[in-house]
This record gives structure tokens, sequence and C-alpha cells, in this order.
């Protein structure tokens, strides 16, 4: 059972665009002691513009290194045969589980969304954590398909990104045997019940986001936002923001982006 602060980590890249595995050594010695597993090449580590190569290298790079520490690898791809082949290739790069987001597209129903798990745990024994969002995929899991969802063997945890946290409560009350993260660093006090946090400010500031699940207080929850507020962690680009203070703190070698973000 994952529960704690997940890191979502970003991608260090070279000048050439390639993934810097010193950098990535660096920056998972600089969260290993705050954190319960590692998540490459997930929205933070700019998953969804990886190349094949880059997101097989980021992956390599965080096994070789996790220690003891979980490898709960993204996949951010537009089309479920995508998904199961990659997901294949995490497993045998030495994955404990994969991070996988629903199809894209605004048009993908509630029943898509089923069927679109259910194949790959069919195709696949990797185990599944379910990540909720909305602005990449252009849609969103309902609550009564996420608890459909949590009834197929193999869902290990939810990364619970809707931005509204009534309904994060809601999903954490509903006591399914699979834990529930909260995606968003300012809603972190408001979703009681909570099994963890799995966000950017984790690169950053782990200890701080134990901090807030142990004392969700409003105090906390001001300084967390704050926190946020000073290393761009709100911005929409929070990946860039995050990745100079890392750089700047000498934890990684270069601020670069992927170059289609740059």
């Amino acid at each position: 059972m994952y529960s704690g602060t997940i890191v979502p980590l970003v991608t260090p890249f070279r000048d050439d665009d390639t993934v810097d595995e010193q950098s990535t050594a660096r920056l998972i010695d600089h969260v290993r002691h705050d954190v319960t597993a590692l998540m490459p090449a997930l929205t933070s580590g700019e998953g969804w513009k990886l190349t094949e190569r880059q997101w097989t290298d980021i992956v390599t790079h965080t096994v070789r290194h996790s220690g003891a520490l979980p490898v709960l690898v993204g996949i951010q791809l537009p089309e479920t045969a995508q998904i199961i082949e990659r997901a294949r290739r995490a497993m045998e790069i030495g994955a404990d589980a994969v991070v996988v987001t629903t199809p894209f597209g605004e048009d993908v129903t509630q029943d898509d969304i089923v069927a679109h798990y259910r194949a790959l745990r069919s195709a696949t024994d990797a185990p599944i954590f379910l990540y909720n969002e909305e602005a990449l995929s252009g849609n969103r899991i309902e609550y009564d398909t996420l608890l459909t969802l949590c009834e197929i063997p193999g869902i290990v945890g939810i990364k619970e990104s809707s931005g509204d946290a009534a309904f994060t409560r809601k999903m954490a009350e509903a006591h399914t045997g699979v834990p529930v993260f909260e995606g968003w660093e300012n809603l972190i006090s408001s979703a009681v019940g909570i099994d963890g946090f799995i966000g950017p400010l984790a690169n950053l500031e782990p200890a701080l986001c134990n901090a807030i699940l142990v004392d969700p207080s409003p105090e906390r929850q001001a300084e967390v936002d704050a926190t946020c507020e000073t290393y761009g962690v709100f911005k929409d680009d929070w990946y860039r923001w995050v990745k100079k203070e890392l750089h700047a703190r000498g934890i990684i070698a270069t601020p670069a982006v992927h170059e289609e973000l740059r």
C-alpha cells in the first residue's frame, strides 16, 4: 500500500536534449529520505513530450539509482495500444508500477475509460496507478467510474488531480482499498482523508510535503502556498521553474526543458 509523499521527478536534460543520468542520481539522492516512491516521466517530467529514447533513459536511470524506493513510471500517450506496449517495456526495465491517464480526447466516454484500463490490465501484469486529470487528456474520470476501476485487480493507487477537493475527499471516503493521493499542493489541507500527496513541490521540499500531511492546518497550508509561489510551482510551466531552482541549488546540471517547450 502506497502512502506519504511520492515525487513526480522532473527530467534533467543536458543541453543536447539527452537525459542526464548524474543529475537524475543527484535529484533522487536529494529527495530519497523524505519520499516513499519515485514517479518519473509524468507531467512534471515533461512526459507527454519525451521521445521513446528519452522516456527509456529517464526510466532506466531512475530504476538504476532508486535504491529501495519503488519506481512508478508515468506513461503519457494518447492511445491504449501505445500505453500497453510502453507498460510492458517499463516492467522489463524494472518498474514497480505504471501511472496511466485516460485515452486522449474530449469525446472519450466513461465506458471508453473503463475499457481502456481493463485492456491494459489484461495485456500486462503491471500494477496500475490511475491518473485522474483533464489538462492533458481532455477528459476526466467520474466518481462512479473510479469506483468501478478500483474493483479491477492490480489498481494500486489514484493520483487525483481533478482540482476539486470535495471530489477527492469523496473518493477517499469511499474506502475502496485503493490509496488516494492529492495532486495539487494548494488543496492538500482540504482533501481530508487522503493517503498521500504527489506533486512537483516534492522535487524541491519533500519534507514540507510530509509536514502538511501530518499537520494539514491552515497555517501549514499557507506555508506550502507561499513556498509554491516563491518557486513558481503554481505557474503553467511549473516544471521550468522547478528545474531553475534545482539548478540554482546545484542538484541538476542545467535548467533545460524539452526542446519543444523552449
